[in-house]
């Protein structure tokens, strides 16, 4: 008897055609896609390890170029909340950019000449003052006399290899603004230029860079996570720019005015060094107490006297690393010290001093842009068997 549809028997299942393929499992499907999601997050590692790879070389051998450009790129994000309090008393994008460049320049300069002029005179007076440190520092190498005489053999045979006496090197440095300007490479000239140009036209374009940026994006959440990224940006580097920039002018500011105390000779030059180095993590403090004990040897003649300086500089730096800094920065940035580490030999390696001083700016730089945009889950790809897009297995097993 034949079942009409609709009295309760189930319907047939429907029979294909002869010759056609079986419908694929969704197991199959969904270890397919998967595979193809792995296979395009290697390549896309493969790809990326290559990149980050060849980046420090070209940094490196573009370092006349790339060098001014991140110095200035950082200098102009860090002038970004004055840029936006002076537009929001009404002056125009171009007069406050102006106005910021001018200010910064300003410091700038006076910073410099507070150190360069007397730095000059310091170097003119060290061949004539070598013969003070021997003899300051004559006690000290007679103790120890007995575990140096290697040392002394070498020097001993060094000073015979000149019979006819020693050779005076004097050097010569400029005494004047012109002579400076005249005795520099003009390719660093260049670059200051170029670098203050693109501080400028950064500062002067930005409002309308970060609106049109926001207001391009497809969706209200990506133009909210795009303008979020670039406001932490913003924030995160003008915040430790502004407050490390505090602690080490009065980190100076101490430092002068103990070696004023001490009768040490231009104390605001050493104060201004000290400002200076401690922008560079770990490395900069322990140049600035080997210059400070250097300056103490020239100056003073009696060995413990002679070291007071740095070592007033050690006690000051050590509650300054320990107490202050942590008190005002730690509050509202923290950084890992390995990453701070990490960052400080590389680009020290790639762009020297200049990269040393700009490691933590450019450290946080990179790390508020990842954050945004979302980490690579490498860990997840080697050893879960993952793709590089965190909460992958998540929605799998969801």
């Amino acid at each position: 008897m034949r079942r009409l549809p609709g009295d309760g028997a189930k319907p047939a299942a429907a029979t294909p055609p002869p010759g056609a393929p079986e419908a694929p499992h969704v197991e199959e499907v969904t270890e397919a896609a998967f595979r193809r999601d792995r296979l395009l997050a290697a390549l896309t590692l493969i790809a990326g390890a290559g990149f980050v790879l060849a980046v420090p070389f070209a940094l490196r051998a573009g370092a006349e170029f790339f060098l001014p450009v991140t110095a200035a790129l950082v200098i102009a994000i860090a002038l970004v909340p004055m840029l936006e309090w002076l537009e929001r008393r009404g002056l125009p994008s171009a007069l406050a950019a102006f106005t910021c460049v001018v200010a910064f320049l300003a410091v700038a300069n006076i910073a410099v000449a507070s150190i360069v002029f007397p730095a000059s005179d310091w170097v003119r007076l060290l061949p004539e003052r070598v013969g003070r440190i021997r003899q300051t520092l004559a006690p000290v190498m007679h103790a120890y006399s007995q575990l140096q005489r290697f040392v002394d053999n070498l020097f001993r045979q060094f000073s015979t290899a000149h019979p006819h006496g020693t050779r005076t090197v004097q050097v010569e440095t400029p005494n004047s603004l012109v002579g400076i300007i005249a005795t520099s490479a003009p390719l660093a000239a260049v670059q200051m230029f170029f670098g203050v140009l693109v501080i400028f036209f950064f500062l002067a374009g930005w409002t309308r860079m970060r609106k049109r940026t926001i207001t391009e994006r497809t969706s209200f959440e990506g133009a909210m996570t795009t303008a979020r990224a670039i406001q932490q940006m913003v924030d995160a580097t003008s915040t430790y720019l502004g407050t490390i920039t505090l602690v080490n002018i009065l980190l100076g500011a101490v430092v002068a005015f103990s070696l004023w105390l001490l009768g040490m000779p231009t104390p605001l030059m050493w104060g201004g060094i000290v400002t200076l180095l401690n922008y560079i993590p770990y490395l900069g403090p322990i140049a600035s107490a080997c210059l400070l004990a250097l300056g103490g040897l020239m100056t003073f003649n009696e060995p413990a006297y002679a070291m007071l300086p740095a070592l007033c500089f050690v006690g000051f730096h050590l509650v300054e690393a320990n107490v202050i800094t942590p008190t005002f920065v730690g509050k509202r940035l923290t950084i890992n010290p390995l990453l701070i580490l990490v960052s400080l030999s590389f680009w020290a390696w790639v762009w020297g001093t200049t990269g040393a001083l700009l490691a933590v700016p450019l450290l946080i730089i990179i790390r508020t842009v990842l954050d945004a945009a979302g980490r690579p889950d490498i860990a997840g790809f080697l050893f879960e068997e993952g793709t590089l897009t965190s909460g992958h297995h998540d929605e799998k097993e969801d």
